[in-house]
């Protein structure tokens, strides 16, 4: 039976969503770019088989169901040079927070910006690497953590920086929680496939501008020891996400600062992965489509 290489969800043409294996062109690794893809039948996260059965992909959906997203742990602080734009010290352990799985979006949903969140300014953007737990573990060694990763994505951390670290109460959840702001995909490419997640070019655009252009080689804590920190006395289970982190050139750090509005286009894109494109939004009160 075959595993996936680059898994999908998506809604196809017949109007039915299915877990699949994304084709793409040759020469082509940029998952947003598929237009069909292979149906896979069974737990992604165990037993599964890669049909020869193809669906057209009428539009790419965020790639895991609910139902099979456990958290989402997120780090803060974790590239050097964002550190240091920051003004922060460079951490001796990682900044762990939480995102709800509500704040899980699309690769193409619109990025919904609450009322409560159009107060203010501060509303920025995070390029980030995001890894899949697709084994259940704990206190696992370096040296194995990567065998736990069913695969990674790219994601963007949204953020709104007076909620975050103004009117936050010292915690950062609830400036990065809203519904739809952790969109991710556009699908999850197998560590089978990607060896090494420290070697990935990442970069965001806004409007067409590149704002952040960095590599997963600047991470403080790599994937591996993210995970092995993580997993001492807590348990990972399938379908844990990780954000790992975002590089330099967030709209916090620039001067002048840099904040999206309504009608903004930003893209996050990872190299093998691919692009996630997204429109803000402002809103009243409706969430995003999962």
């Amino acid at each position: 039976m075959a595993s996936f290489t680059r898994l999908v969800r998506f809604l196809a043409r017949d109007g039915r969503t299915y877990y699949g294996d994304a084709i793409l062109p040759k020469g082509i690794s940029d998952i947003s770019k598929a237009k069909q893809a292979h149906i896979v039948k069974g737990d992604i996260f165990g037993k599964h088989d890669v049909t020869d059965e193809v669906a057209d992909i009428r539009q790419l959906l965020a790639p895991l169901a609910l139902k099979d997203v456990r958290t989402v742990r997120c780090l803060g602080l974790n590239y050097e040079l964002h550190a240091k734009e920051a003004k922060m010290p460079i951490p001796r352990y990682p900044v762990l927070f939480y995102k709800p799985i509500t704040s899980l979006a699309g690769p193409t949903d619109p990025i919904p910006i609450h009322p409560l969140a159009q107060q203010g300014t501060g509303l920025d953007y995070e390029c980030e690497l995001v890894a899949v737990i697709g084994k259940k573990c704990a206190d696992v060694p370096e040296s194995e953590a990567l065998d736990y990763v069913l695969g990674y994505a790219v994601g963007n951390d949204v953020s709104h920086r007076d909620w975050q670290i103004k009117r936050g109460g010292g915690q950062w959840s609830l400036g990065k929680g809203f519904d739809g702001w952790a969109p991710y995909g556009p699908g999850i490419v197998s560590s089978a496939v990607i060896k090494d997640p420290q070697t990935l070019k990442i970069s965001t655009r806004l409007n067409g501008k590149v704002v952040q252009e960095s590599n997963t080689s600047d991470m403080i804590f790599s994937v591996k020891k993210t995970i092995a920190f993580l997993s001492q006395g807590t348990t990972l289970l399938p379908g844990d996400v990780i954000f790992t982190g975002t590089p330099s050139g967030v709209g916090m750090g620039r001067n002048p600062q840099l904040w999206m509005k309504d009608g903004d286009v930003v893209e996050v894109e990872l190299e093998q992965v691919g692009t996630v494109k997204n429109v803000v939004e402002f809103t009243s009160k409706q969430g995003p489509k999962l």
